[in-house]
């Protein structure tokens, strides 16, 4: 079918307009050299390996094989900007194409990812990723609040997980796009809607796989900021495993999947119900036992015995009531005793030092017609009548 004019009437068939644009294709892009950014990248089972090399305005399927996948001297991601050598190959099944890629080489960082690095580093330093501000997620939640599209598969995984674990767990759905313009001011919207309603208990916030531009909107500053400041716990559930966005960091927890996430949110309520069973019947031993041993003490105060044991109790008490008694009336009667004895020897020692006593002893006191003792002879002079009182009675004399 190589032609090349055909009638303006001529009508092709799907198949052969098909062959006519691989031909055309595979013929003159037998080998060229292209550089992009890898996007997307996925390898399969089989060894071969997917992804889509892009630009600003465009974007083109690639794949390698897996003979010259085991020849690439360095591991590609997301993000890389690569240079590729190939051919263009049209798959007509399908009626796309793609470039085959028989050597790769790196070509400098992607915009994108330096881009999300750079931010990534900014919110950081600001303390968002920070440990300390984690809070813990709620071992028995009531409400599960889910910020994805209410279409995608992301909702369906975590609405079929919360069914097995706990169908009774209620689960509310805040709808938000999930890419595309408008995307990061909905998933905003939503988390604030939740925490200023109190919701849920926690919110899981995500979306399922896709291409490094399709995971952009949840690599947002609004959407991290929000995530990080919001009151309810938060879990991150972005892509599949290998997939990452900013909010990963900024989640008080990181799934790998939104069924990942939905596991660890929701707890399985055959666990619960074995677990208040268990506690029941450990409850129930616990009070059994001390009625068994609330009736053994009872049992042993029967009416033959009450005395008996009243007895056993009171005998030590009034023992030590008896002793107590003796050693306090002893140590107030050797109280008494000693002040007694002290008082005695005061009483002798005032009676000693009496001018009585010592005048029975022979000794006079001898004072002047005043009344004034005398103490010196130097005090009289000749002439000067005194009076000496002895021990009983007194008389006047005259100094010579």
């Amino acid at each position: 079918m190589n032609q090349d004019f055909f009638p303006a009437d001529t009508v092709f068939s799907v198949s052969q307009i098909t062959d006519l644009i691989k031909e055309i294709l595979e013929s003159s892009f037998r080998s060229f050299t292209i550089e992009g950014e890898i996007s997307n990248w996925r390898p399969s089972a089989a060894g071969h390996i997917y992804f889509t090399l892009k630009d600003n305005n465009a974007q083109i399927k690639a794949v390698i094989f897996r003979g010259t996948a085991y020849k690439l001297n360095f591991k590609p991601k997301d993000g890389d900007k690569v240079r590729c050598s190939g051919s263009i190959s049209v798959y007509a099944p399908q009626g796309n194409y793609q470039i085959i890629v028989s050597k790769m080489e790196l070509s400098g960082s992607g915009n994108i990812l330096q881009m999300l690095e750079d931010r990534k580093r900014k919110l950081a330093t600001e303390g968002l990723f920070d440990s300390e501000r984690k809070k813990n997620l709620p071992l028995y939640p009531q409400t599960i609040g889910v910020v994805t599209s209410p279409t995608g598969a992301a909702i369906r995984d975590i609405l079929n997980v919360a069914k097995r674990r706990n169908p009774k767990i209620n689960i509310t759905i805040l709808p938000a796009l999930v890419q595309g313009e408008g995307a990061a001011e909905t998933i905003v919207k939503m988390i604030e809607i939740a925490n200023f309603y109190k919701l849920c208990d926690v919110l899981i916030i995500g979306r399922g796989g896709g291409s490094l531009e399709d995971l952009l909107s949840f690599s947002e500053e609004n959407v991290v900021r929000a995530v990080a400041a919001s009151k309810i716990p938060t879990i991150s559930a972005v892509g599949h495993e290998i997939d990452w966005a900013i909010c990963d960091y900024a989640a008080d927890k990181r799934a790998p999947t939104p069924s990942a996430a939905a596991e660890i949110a929701i707890p399985v309520l055959t666990d619960l119900e074995q677990n208040i069973s268990a506690c029941k019947d450990e409850l129930y031993s616990c009070i059994t036992k001390k009625i068994d041993n609330a009736r053994l003490l009872i049992k042993s105060f029967n009416p033959q015995n009450m005395e008996i044991q009243f007895r056993n109790i009171q005998t030590p008490l009034l023992n030590r009531y008896a002793n107590a008694k003796e050693n306090l009336i002893k140590n107030l009667q050797d109280k008494i005793k000693d002040l007694r004895n002290r008082i005695q020897n005061n009483v002798t020692i005032l009676e000693n030092s009496s001018p009585e006593t010592i005048l029975k002893r022979g000794y006079s006191m001898v004072t002047d017609e005043n009344g004034k003792i005398i103490r010196n002879a130097d005090e009289l002079t000749s002439g000067n009548e005194i009076i000496v009182k002895p021990a009983q009675g007194s008389f006047r004399a005259v100094v010579k």
